[in-house]
């Protein structure tokens, strides 16, 4: 890292890029027809977000990308591990339910490190559209965005693969375990 806190040196930059555009083509089937090259530019010339994909690197969540939108010019990567990434499992879904327990605390909450990160949580949805891709969380659980209707009433809402199928399952937002993380994306 250098003196900015979210700026990565130029070998970890490169560094970076070199392991994403291998990951890019070791797995074709998640953006058949998207060009590295362009992808590359990209993140060239948007390094502040070369630091989230850092982070999200380094807490296991191997990212890559997903989709391109072409009227807006942007490529979506998301955390691609086949299981919940590790450095960031035994969380709580937010600061609320965080501060919420009296006992057995668990170190960090989902939406705040995925903010620390500059990273967002995938949707229902978006959980969904990348279990299409390939099948991810056949182990573990991820949590994903809680909509404001539960939250309210102290939940939260993660989901898996069993069985092949995608489930969406609901906790109180408190609970932890060492099988549940959390999985992001980031626009460039």
């Amino acid at each position: 890292m250098t003196k900015s806190n979210k700026d990565l040196s130029i070998e970890l930059r490169d560094q970076l890029i070199k392991t994403l555009k291998t990951r890019f083509e070791q797995n074709m089937h998640r953006h058949q027809t998207i060009e590295w090259a362009n992808v590359q530019t990209k993140l060239e010339t948007n390094t502040s977000k070369l630091w989230s994909l850092h982070e999200m690197e380094l807490t296991g969540g191997e990212p890559d990308v997903v989709a391109y939108n072409k009227e807006t010019d942007e490529y979506t990567f998301s955390d691609c591990c086949k299981e919940s990434p590790k450095g960031r499992r035994s969380v709580c879904y937010d600061r609320a339910a965080l501060e919420s327990r009296k006992k057995h605390k668990p170190a960090n909450c989902a939406i705040d490190m995925a903010a620390s990160m500059g990273i967002e949580l995938l949707t229902e949805e978006q959980y969904r559209k990348l279990q299409e891709i390939e099948k991810f969380d056949t182990k573990t659980s991820s949590w994903v965005l809680t909509p404001d209707n539960i939250r309210k009433l102290g939940g939260g809402i993660f989901c898996d693969r069993r069985y092949d199928t995608v489930f969406t399952y609901h906790n109180g937002a408190e609970s932890y375990y060492a099988s549940r993380g959390f999985r992001g994306w980031l626009k460039i």
